[in-house]
């Protein structure tokens, strides 16, 4: 499927029931540079994501309050500024584009194969420091079922810096907002003296 392009005057609204469900398959445009100081890579965008067009969308998702409170940002985005996150040097894409209602519904073929697109555009954007955020999809499309949470010695990114971090959908209950401000905090002083 084609990737539609952001429209800058999408609605702030919540989407409906039948625009959700009319939103699988979709795509959601990255956010990307050269030389950013972390890429953030998602596991894929959910249904919710897809129908409103920007990453993280969900009520109740963890992630823009993540950023803000562990210091990556100076203030609380909506993800309706999901663009905005380049101002702070830091990105968003995805393992694969393909929206779904929920990560599972992806096969091992496809998060492989989203794998070697991500690996691709590693290397042409070359960020400092890239940041999966959760592990099994990780583990999947790289091939590194031993893989666990925070930086990696063991990757295909060359020079690159690799930390994964907890998934922040609200649906992940083994990491609460504190634990996953934590993890960011101190990810985020590790990026920035350039370990």
């Amino acid at each position: 499927m084609p990737r539609r392009k952001r429209s800058s005057e999408a609605p702030n609204r919540r989407p409906t029931p039948a625009e959700i469900a009319a939103a699988a398959g979709r795509t959601i445009p990255d956010a990307i540079a050269r030389g950013l100081r972390v890429l953030l890579v998602g596991i894929n965008p959910g249904l919710y994501s897809a129908a409103i067009g920007h990453h993280f969308g969900r009520p109740g998702n963890r992630f823009w309050r993540t950023l803000f409170e562990s210091g990556f940002t100076d203030r609380l985005l909506s993800p309706f500024e999901d663009g905005r996150l380049l101002e702070y040097g830091l990105g968003i894409t995805n393992v694969a584009s393909r929206a779904t209602a929920r990560a599972d519904e992806l096969s091992r073929e496809e998060l492989a194969a989203g794998g070697l697109a991500l690996a691709r555009k590693i290397a042409r954007f070359r960020p400092r420091a890239v940041v999966f955020l959760g592990v099994t999809a990780y583990r999947t499309a790289f091939e590194l079922p031993y893989a666990t949470i925070g930086r990696q010695h063991q990757h295909p990114f060359g020079n690159t810096t690799v930390w994964v971090q907890p998934n922040p959908s609200g649906l992940n209950a083994h990491y609460q907002l504190p634990e996953l401000v934590r993890l960011f905090a101190e990810l985020r002083k590790e990026v920035d003296l350039g370990r």
